[in-house]
């Protein structure tokens, strides 16, 4: 028996029309969840409530192109209905499904005053992201870059101790937040208003409004480029933000092992399914250096991330090492990039800034309307 792919599934379903939108179920963005198994194939078409009566003709039609797919055992095609645009910061229906993760075509407005916006992501937790993300400001900001970095990863801040910056952000109307700044680099982090040893406790709807918050509701501008270190995995908040921010690209950091590997091919594929640019892959800890014989070791192994880029045809974009003065001044809160910009390693976080500059210059990461499908 033939093996069903998703894009022989995705084919098959750009050639069912909706004729009263005008264009196919793929280009319009109406098929979300969907999921194969073996010969089983599922999948939900997004329609609005008054369209719902309307549409069992077109689930009907779709159903049968798929049947069509060599392969293609049983189809199940359910409709759902859409729910309205809620406001920013509202209890939605994060966390629920499909349907409730389906973007806004026209929802994702710009942050006013700030030129780009650039998440760094990873799929797992402890590939050093955050690390990797504040080194990256602070050499982005050294090639004369207006530079501000959201720290988006609510359970886990990190930024107050790596910008070494302490205190409570201040509002001059109650209603917006003036941004922490230290190194030149204007900062927002949930952990600026709790106690560092406090746990987060909330819920999913709690975490996107905080983040809805500290996007929408702090100074930024002017802004060159507002860098996000996102949470890692693929869950609420990395849809959230993919969903309602103007991305104009997502670095994706990994190490070299196959296990963070494939969790950093789950967050590539997560981009490119929301149509943000993938700017590239960063291999973090990508080998380690004996201070005292110069030995050098592949901890991790080494070359992952680049053969992985190469396989997934995006950018490579560079290798930082495993070193102890990255840890020790981030640990320190004075990040190697601002205390030794002269090192090797800080050379090696510049050379990915200016590439992603070009980049961003160049209009690579230039935003697409999006769409979210969750498997």
């Amino acid at each position: 028996m033939a093996k069903v792919t998703e894009q022989a599934v995705r084919e098959a379903l750009a050639t069912v029309q909706d004729e009263e939108r005008g264009g196919d179920v793929i280009s319009l963005g109406m098929i979300s969840g969907l999921a194969i198994r073996e010969g089983n194939v599922a999948f939900a078409i997004e329609v609005t409530p008054e369209e719902g009566p309307r549409k069992e003709g077109l689930r009907r039609a779709c159903e049968k192109a798929v049947l069509g797919v060599p392969g293609v055992t049983s189809v199940t095609a359910v409709l759902t209905a859409e729910r309205p645009a809620e406001r920013p910061g509202a209890a939605s229906g994060a966390g629920k499904g499909p349907a409730a993760a389906r973007p806004q075509a026209a929802g994702k407005p710009a942050l006013e005053g700030v030129k780009h916006i650039i998440a760094v992501a990873s799929g797992k937790g402890g590939v050093g992201k955050s690390t990797t993300s504040v080194n990256l400001a602070i050499a982005l900001a050294g090639l004369g870059q207006k530079v501000g970095l959201l720290d988006a990863d609510i359970y886990g801040p990190s930024l107050p101790r790596m910008m070494g910056i302490t205190g409570k952000p201040t509002s001059p109307d109650g209603k917006t937040l003036l941004p922490m700044e230290n190194y030149g680099i204007k900062c927002m982090s949930i952990g600026f208003l709790i106690e560092e040893d406090t746990p987060m406790i909330w819920r999913g709807p709690m975490v996107i409004s905080a983040l809805e918050q500290m996007l929408r509701d702090v100074a930024w501008a002017p802004l060159d480029i507002l860098v996000v270190d996102m949470p890692p995995g693929t869950g609420d908040a990395q849809l959230t933000l993919a969903q309602r921010t103007p991305l104009a690209g997502a670095v994706i950091v990994s190490t070299p092992q196959d296990i963070a590997l494939l969790d950093a091919r789950k967050g590539l594929a997560m981009f490119r399914r929301v149509d943000v640019p993938v700017l590239g892959i960063i291999e973090n800890m990508s080998y380690f250096t004996c201070p005292h014989c110069g030995e050098r070791s592949d901890i991790f192994g080494h070359g992952g991330a680049r053969e992985t880029a190469e396989k997934l045809g995006c950018d490579f974009l560079g290798e930082i090492p495993l070193a102890m003065p990255i840890r020790e001044t981030s640990d320190a809160g004075h990040p190697i990039t601002v205390s030794q910009p002269d090192s090797p390693h800080a050379g090696a976080y510049r050379a990915i800034a200016e590439e992603i500059t070009e980049k961003l210059n160049a209009g690579a990461g230039a935003p697409k309307g999006p769409r979210i499908v969750i498997e």
